[in-house]
């Protein structure tokens, strides 16, 4: 009968701890998605998302000719003065950029936009 006791006590407590470190493994997640939503609450200035495909051909190029190794990630584009400018996230050799472009492909300095 002692067995019996001591097996469902030793069961019992490897079910709790279980529990605990579950929920350990959980909690960083939960970090990178609250700084994923202040993340897209800076970039929503006056911008409206746009996907990277829908990127005019222009500034595939400059990307592609002027920054040899970089990716479009995400890309935003504002109406201004009756101007498109864009601003794309890009990932330089594993480095995040942000970029402002107009819709010829020519580089903006962010004090311009």
């Amino acid at each position: 009968m002692k067995k019996l006791g001591l097996t469902l006590m030793a069961a019992a407590g490897m079910f709790l701890f279980s529990q605990n470190v579950q929920a350990q493994v959980e909690e960083p997640e939960e970090m990178e998605q609250t700084e994923t939503v202040e993340e897209a609450q800076e970039v929503k200035d006056d911008f409206k998302k746009l996907d990277v495909l829908a990127l005019p051909q222009a500034i595939k190029d400059a990307i592609m000719t002027d920054l040899n190794a970089a990716v479009a990630e995400e890309a935003w584009v504002m109406e201004k003065d009756g101007k498109s400018v864009y601003k794309v996230a890009l990932n330089v050799d594993g480095e995040k950029k942000v970029a402002y472009i107009d819709k010829e492909g020519n580089w903006i300095e962010k004090a311009d936009k």
